[in-house]
């Protein structure tokens, strides 16, 4: 075992990044809280004017008492949709909480969101959800509350093969798969959403609150001229005593909240996959020091080994040709108690084994095959697998084309891409280009992918692509005739890299699900262990193999 960390001087330039981060952590808190509002505080009294209790609430009678609710997908559709005045977490909630302490995927419409209406990303968003249950073999419980499709979008929603359709189809193939689905019908449930809860397993609905059919009242009535009234078409009592679709008539949201903890604490307990286990020792030093430890700047150094002894169990590594592609670390550890496989990038400047310089973030040839061996390790021993991005690319140059950066790169996007283990990935800073796929992005399937409130997810960095982009753009003019003073390239520039910024930034990868959850730094290991225990729940039974790999 290999002890790393060193109790850091807290001095001015410590003491600086730690007021950044704490500050980011502080502006997240402020959009999560105006985030959990959905609707806004005049919408919650109207659910709660019906009788009905809001999404969270209803999350938070259902899980265990004392227990965390781990939400996922937050700020989906942040700043998006609004021309239409927004939808906060794409008026969808879902997460992993603990029923009769067992791990269960909760998925809640927010009726304060415009009805619970569907929007394109709602879609995607319980796509993400299902998928999650589908790979680590979760109960799923939907607690339905919906006005259905959201109109104006229909065409972005709804004939495509990852659009509202895959959502049934999904429903169906976790049927086919023994994962068990409960769905509590608390509101509306119309058109095509009616098919969901339906297509569960099981389903309940409350008394005066709940329904569910193919067409409302109004459709009806304009469709084959019948006067009928919502609750005789498709309530609870018709629903469940004459057509026979529902399976429980409950009399409120708590009854009916009861009743689904009391059907899944009948679940027998699935096989789980036995991933290795002990008693957790906490780090050394304090989590709360990463604050101080990463850069502000994003292209400044920092030391990746003592980010990781405030992560890992003891603060102690078993790390794997610790003198050989050195701006890759790659080591055996615990977090939580969990054995895991840690494969990070290392942002500080290094000597290679030859005593060449290498840029730290960068990965060279001896780091991509260094990293390839030790994912292939981690396969054999199904040991579950750690990425921790800041990674700003494979090295380029024509030292690097004739040494094979290319050939070894894709041994390593091959090793990641095939890996049957649980990948986690949490994006610490830089996520750029190919060393995006190479450290395990959303395209290579982690089960879980989690990003620090400092990140950037782009093809490269800021400076690099405004440059290129601007270049393009004084050649366009040049073609045309057009020449451009040096004010108006830096005014050009300046928009460029501010656009780019923009769209790179951690809160527009959350907004459009290309990360689950944007986390505080110290909280880094609590998300790691809830998502191996998670995938605990998942045996493997794919067996590893590469294919093809140029020697």
């Amino acid at each position: 075992m290999k002890k790393i960390g060193t109790n850091l001087k807290q001095d001015e330039s410590f003491l600086k990044r730690e007021d950044y981060y704490k500050n980011l952590v502080r502006k997240l808190n402020g959009v999560r809280k105006k985030t959990e509002l959905g609707g806004g505080e005049k919408a919650i009294e109207r659910q709660h004017s019906k009788g009905k209790l809001t999404a969270r609430e209803r999350i938070a009678k259902l899980i265990d008492e004392g227990s965390k609710f781990l939400e996922l997908n937050t700020f989906a559709a942040h700043d998006m949709y609004t021309e239409y005045g927004g939808a906060p977490s794409s008026g969808t909630i879902f997460g992993i909480g603990k029923i009769h302490e067992r791990d269960v995927l909760i998925v809640a419409n927010d009726a304060t969101v415009k009805a619970g209406a569907w929007f394109p990303i709602t879609a995607k968003k319980n796509l993400r959800a299902q998928e999650i249950a589908m790979e680590n073999r979760l109960p799923v419980v939907y607690l339905v509350d919906s006005a259905g499709v959201f109109l104006p979008l229909q065409e972005d929603i709804f004939p495509d093969k990852e659009h509202f359709g895959r959502i049934f189809r999904n429903n169906a193939r976790m049927s086919s798969m023994g994962i068990p689905q409960i769905a509590a019908i608390m509101g509306p449930c119309v058109a095509g959403g009616a098919y969901l809860p339906i297509m569960s397993d099981e389903a309940l609905i409350v008394e005066g609150q709940g329904s569910v059919f193919l067409a409302g009242s109004h459709l009806v009535k304009a469709a084959i001229g019948e006067n009928i009234d919502n609750e005789s078409l498709g309530g609870a009592v018709v629903q469940s005593n004459i057509s026979g679709v529902t399976d429980y008539v409950m009399k409120n949201d708590e009854e009916c909240l009861e009743q689904v903890r009391s059907l899944i604490n009948k679940n027998s307990v699935p096989d789980k996959a036995g991933f290795n286990r002990v008693a957790p020792l906490s780090p050394k030093y304090s989590a709360k020091e990463i604050y101080g430890i990463l850069s502000e700047d994003p292209l400044k150094q920092y030391d990746m080994y003592e980010i990781l002894a405030r992560i890992v169990d003891n603060s102690e590594i078993d790390e794997y040709k610790a003198g050989y592609g050195k701006t890759i670390i790659t080591a055996y550890a615990r977090i939580d108690g969990w054995s895991v496989g840690i494969v990070a990038n290392q942002r500080s400047v290094v000597k290679s084994a030859k005593g060449e310089m290498q840029i730290g973030g960068v990965i060279y040839s001896d780091s991509a095959d260094k990293a390839t061996r030790f994912i292939m390790n981690c396969n054999q021993k199904k040991i579950p697998l750690i990425f921790l991005q800041d990674v700003t690319g494979f090295m380029v140059g024509s030292k690097a084309e004739h040494g094979g950066i290319i050939k070894d790169g894709a041994k390593m996007v091959n090793a990641v891409a095939n890996s049957v283990v649980p990948k986690i990935t949490v994006i610490v800073g830089n996520s750029f280009g190919a060393g995006n796929y190479a450290m395990c992005g959303k395209a290579y399937d982690p089960r879980f992918i989690f990003t620090y409130p400092n990140s950037k997810i782009a093809v490269m960095g800021g400076a690099q692509a405004s440059s290129v982009i601007l270049d393009i753009k004084i050649k366009q003019m040049q073609k045309a005739g057009k020449e451009l003073s040096d004010e108006d390239q830096k005014k050009i520039l300046e928009d460029i890299q501010k656009s780019y910024e923009d769209t790179s930034s951690p809160l527009h990868a959350a907004a459009r699900l290309w990360v689950d959850e944007i986390i505080d730094p110290a909280e880094t290991r609590y998300y790691i262990s809830r998502s191996i225990e998670a995938a605990d729940n998942s045996p493997i039974t794919e067996k590893f193999n590469v294919g093809v790999i140029q020697t």
